[in-house]
C-alpha cells in the first residue's frame, strides 16, 4: 500500500482510445477464403444476426481460429519478413498439435490491394488463440464457435485486450 492507503494501480503503457471504427469495419468486411471439401468457402463477418447457425456450412459451425503473423500492429513489413513470421506461426501451431490449413483474407471481392494469408486453426481454445495473437502483435484475431464468429482484440494499442466484437457469418458467392 502507498502512503495514501490506496492500492497501487497497474501502469497502463497504452491508454485505450477504443478501436478505430474504420479499421473495425474493415475487419468485419474482410472476405476469408477457407478450405472446404468442394470449393473454397468465401465468408465475411458482416452478416445478418438473423442467420440460423444450423443453416451454415459445416466448417462454420465448428470451433476454429483465423490467425496470421503478417503486419503486426498494422505496420507494413517487407514481404519476406511477413512470410518468415507467418511460417514461424505455422510451425508453432503444428508443434502444438493443431490441425492447420492455409486460408486467405482479402478486401471486398478479393480483387482489392489487401490480400493476407491466414491460418485456419481447427479446434483451438479461445485463450490460446488470443495468446498467439498477442505474441505476434496482431490487433485482433477471429475466433468462431457454434457458428458465431467474433473479433477479439489482442494488442493493447488497438483497444482493451480481450474486448470482443461479435459478428455473423455471411457466406459469399
Amino acid at each position: 500500500m502507498g502512503k495514501s492507503g490506496l492500492q497501487p494501480t497497474a501502469r497502463q503503457c497504452y491508454p485505450s482510445l477504443g478501436m478505430d471504427q474504420v479499421l473495425l469495419r474493415g475487419y468485419y468486411s474482410t472476405v476469408y477464403e477457407l478450405p472446404s471439401r468442394d470449393a473454397p468457402l468465401r465468408v465475411s463477418l458482416d452478416g445478418e444476426n438473423t442467420v440460423d447457425p444450423g443453416t451454415l456450412p459445416e466448417l462454420l459451425t465448428k470451433r476454429f481460429a483465423l490467425l496470421t503473423a503478417y503486419n503486426p500492429r498494422s505496420m507494413l513489413l517487407p514481404r519476406r519478413v511477413n512470410e518468415g513470421r507467418h511460417m514461424m506461426l505455422r510451425d508453432l501451431l503444428i508443434v502444438g498439435c493443431y490441425r492447420v490449413e492455409p486460408a486467405l483474407g482479402s478486401e471486398g471481392d478479393g480483387e482489392g490491394p489487401f490480400r493476407e494469408p491466414v491460418w485456419l486453426v481447427h479446434s483451438m481454445d479461445r485463450d490460446e488463440a488470443m495468446a498467439f495473437g498477442r505474441v505476434f502483435r496482431q490487433n485482433t484475431i477471429v475466433y468462431a464457435q457454434n457458428g458465431r464468429p467474433e473479433l477479439i482484440v489482442t494488442d493493447p494499442t488497438a483497444d482493451d485486450v480481450g474486448r470482443t466484437f461479435p459478428g455473423n457469418f455471411r457466406v459469399r458467392t
